[in-house]
């Protein structure tokens, strides 16, 4: 009990300092503890190696995995229409405060701290375009902004990297407690690429949890043209959640 009960006070204090580190945004200190950062970065090495890095993965949904393994068993069953995943945090603890305080307190700095922190840690080849997961106009007047949009301009800006726009032709219900197979026909046929697209290709979110809503684009994408296809999401949710 003590155990969790300290575990629980050292989570919600990281929480509290990635709150008050992103509003305060101090040149030369880090992004996350507030101490002294090493310009150009802005974060210390020590809150860098401390982030929940999604290290142990499979490699086509990005699902955490107890150990090393190529592919998880969902995927072997039940492979996505993207070919790869770049998730590089866990969905937890110190970037699941970050992710909240962009998405929910449309906080702009702490969408730019995720969108570096992805840049600085992908891995291989650049796509020839990014294209984010649309929101359905009604929830994007309800939250203020489309986050996934605003992240893939900022990954844009950062990789030098073109971006393309899809849409999501139906207001889908919320994912938020459905079945894996109830997530993957509730965004079935959900989304349209109106142009001609190239034949490499990255989907751009905040969060992956299924990875259903990024197949689904996946799918739409590969009927404009693309060949391969990167899921890309800044964070990944832990199996179970």
């Amino acid at each position: 009990m003590t155990i969790a009960r300290n575990a629980w006070h050292l989570s919600t204090k990281l929480k509290m300092m990635v709150d008050l580190s992103v509003r305060v945004g101090l040149p030369g200190h880090c992004a996350f503890c507030m101490g002294m950062a090493p310009p150009p970065s802005p974060w210390c090495e020590a809150c860098f190696e401390a982030l929940p890095w999604n290290s142990v993965a499979c490699a086509r949904c990005a699902e955490p995995l107890a150990r090393p393994a190529e592919l998880c068993g969902h995927c072997l069953r039940h492979a996505p229409s993207f070919d790869v995943t770049r998730a590089p945090l866990r969905y937890e603890d110190t970037s699941q405060a970050l992710l909240q305080r962009f998405k929910f307190g449309a906080q702009p700095r702490a969408g730019i701290l995720l969108a570096t922190l992805f840049a600085r840690s992908r891995e291989g080849g650049l796509p020839e375009v990014l294209i984010a997961v649309p929101t359905h106009p009604r929830r994007r007047r309800e939250r203020g902004f489309d986050h996934s949009v605003w992240l893939t301009r900022e990954l844009s800006r950062q990789l030098g990297v073109p971006h393309q726009r899809a849409w999501r032709t139906r207001d889908t219900p919320t994912q938020r407690g459905l079945t894996r197979r109830a997530r993957r026909g509730n965004v079935r046929g959900a989304f349209h690429v109106a142009s001609e697209l190239p034949a490499h290709v990255a989907l751009v979110d905040d969060v992956m949890t299924t990875g259903n809503t990024l197949s689904a684009l996946a799918d739409a994408c590969r009927e404009a043209g693309a060949q391969h296809v990167e899921a890309w999401a800044m964070t990944r949710t832990p199996r179970g959640i």
